[in-house]
């Protein structure tokens, strides 16, 4: 499975378009970019692609834009996601990641895993 590499400008492009919220967390995930809220992602970057996890009703509408379509890998898309058309106007692509930060800072916050003790 090819994993893309965003550019730098893809990498500005991602960032212009998260919101400013200080719960916001943005890490790297394989050489490309999550932004978190609560420890739940809910926008990414997978070389130029930004995805975006939706609330049904929103995911329906933004499938329905020319050029959405499946985020991640062709063999192995990430459900929930869909990605952004790409070239779309960064203040509707702003309007559709903050859609998902609402959507997804909804959810419980994730519960981190407690560290494994490692046999000496």
């Amino acid at each position: 499975m090819q994993i893309p590499k965003p550019s730098e400008d893809d990498k500005q492009f991602f960032r212009s378009v998260l919101p400013d919220d200080p719960e916001v967390e943005v890490k790297p995930m394989f050489g490309n970019l999550g932004a978190f809220v609560h420890g739940n992602m809910f926008a990414g970057l997978f070389g130029p692609a930004v995805g975006v996890r939706l609330a049904a009703p929103d995911a329906a509408e933004l499938s329905a834009v020319e050029g959405t379509g499946p985020f991640g890998p062709a063999e192995r898309p990430m459900g929930g996601y869909l990605s952004l058309p790409p070239g779309m106007d960064p203040d509707l692509a702003a309007r559709w990641v903050e859609k998902a930060r609402v959507h997804v800072g909804s959810m419980p916050p994730k519960v981190k895993k407690p560290a494994k003790k490692r046999s000496v």
